[in-house]
């Protein structure tokens, strides 16, 4: 019964062999509870998800058994990627643009494992197990419910975690075949893309603990020459925290004048430039002032990838580049990885294991 928190995954530079693949997908990860006509999803926190996604209850009853509980990932695709921020746009308090968006950008369910099956917990059962099952399942399922496509072929792995990032997704998750599901613990493996870019440092954001840096606005020149806000660096020590404070202070006098991102409090401002200080859709009340910086300092800054015009995640600081200067730091040169059309990922469940391992096979034939 939920409230349940789903297994977690920590960090590898490099995908293991000898386990169970799957895709890393860059959606909501979400458990789904199905007793007969009841359908909850909740989400990685445990907070119900169910009234931001109103298209997905039937096609979960249609595709799920009639008492089960099944970990997964909801996704919005556009033009065969995945597309986060409409994801983003779902978390809204108004029903009826929830229904509007529902509509117009309908979401998928994608699936991996499975916790409950009729009157069986499922979390003492070793994985390979559970995936059979789950395989089974899903048999019958239709757009949009899918099965996560699963592979034991590293090098096949290798190939989806270069191949899958050009439809959005995020890397590869490995497995142990012998793994129970353990809710919240850091028992799989996640290998995700990295990157740096050089960008300029514009601002800060005081760390919730007090007057110290939590976070360094970072910023990218554009075509035009603006300069875009595409993200944040955080993750330091508190006693770098500390040190930045003073650090970065000489760049304050004279910040808020003709400061590139000076008009942040203007809503109307937001929709023609990228700028920090934005409405936060997951807490309305969170407090997103900054202090300004002149644009003077350039960062280096490792990414995983973009979402738009944007770093998806956090991104973590590097060093800092006293040899480039901030117009050096354009879109230019961020790295595009070679599109892929999602389509190819997601398949009918009952191809979702078979096909793949035997395209692993006829490759070392």
């Amino acid at each position: 019964m939920p409230p349940l928190k789903p297994m977690l995954a920590r960090t590898a530079a490099t995908i293991p062999a000898g386990m169970h693949y799957e895709a890393k997908w860059d959606g909501f990860r979400a458990l789904v509870f199905r007793d007969g006509d009841e359908v909850e999803i909740g989400s990685r926190t445990a907070k119900p998800l169910t009234r931001y996604f109103p298209e997905l209850p039937p096609a979960l009853r249609a595709a799920l058994p009639p008492r089960c509980v099944v970990d997964g990932e909801i996704v919005i695709a556009r033009e065969g990627r995945l597309d986060f921020d409409a994801l983003l746009e779902r978390i809204h308090p108004a029903a009826s643009r929830v229904r509007m968006l529902a509509e117009r950008t309908p979401a998928a369910f994608v699936a991996f494992d499975l916790l409950a099956l009729g009157d069986e917990a499922l979390l003492d059962t070793p994985l390979a197990e559970r995936r059979a099952l789950l395989t089974e399942a899903l048999r019958g399922a239709a757009d949009p419910v899918f099965l996560a496509p699963a592979t034991r072929d590293v090098e096949l792995a290798r190939r989806w975690f270069r191949q899958y990032e050009g439809a959005g997704l995020d890397g590869v998750v490995a497995k142990r075949l012998t793994l129970p599901y353990r809710p919240d613990e850091r028992l799989m493996v996640k290998v995700k893309h990295e990157r740096t870019a050089d960008c300029v440092l514009a601002g800060y954001r005081h760390h919730k603990s007090g007057p110290v840096v939590g976070s360094l606005l970072l910023g990218l020149y554009d075509a035009t020459g603006r300069l875009q806000h595409v993200g944040v660096c955080a993750s330091f020590p508190m006693r770098r925290r500390q040190e930045l404070i003073g650090e970065l202070e000489p760049l304050r006098a004279g910040a808020e004048e003709d400061h590139p991102w000076a008009e942040w409090r203007d809503e109307e401002a937001h929709a023609t430039a990228r700028m920090p200080g934005g409405p936060s859709r997951w807490t309305g009340t969170k407090d997103l002032s900054w202090v300004p910086l002149r644009p003077e300092r350039v960062c280096e800054v490792a990414y995983d990838h973009m979402q738009g015009d944007r770093f998806r995640h956090t991104a973590q600081f590097r060093r800092w580049r006293p040899d480039r200067e901030p117009g050096q730091c354009t879109y230019a040169q961020l790295e595009e990885p070679v599109g892929y059309d999602l389509a190819e990922v997601l398949v009918p469940p009952g191809e979702a294991d078979l096909d793949r391992d035997r395209a692993a096979g006829e490759r070392r034939e």
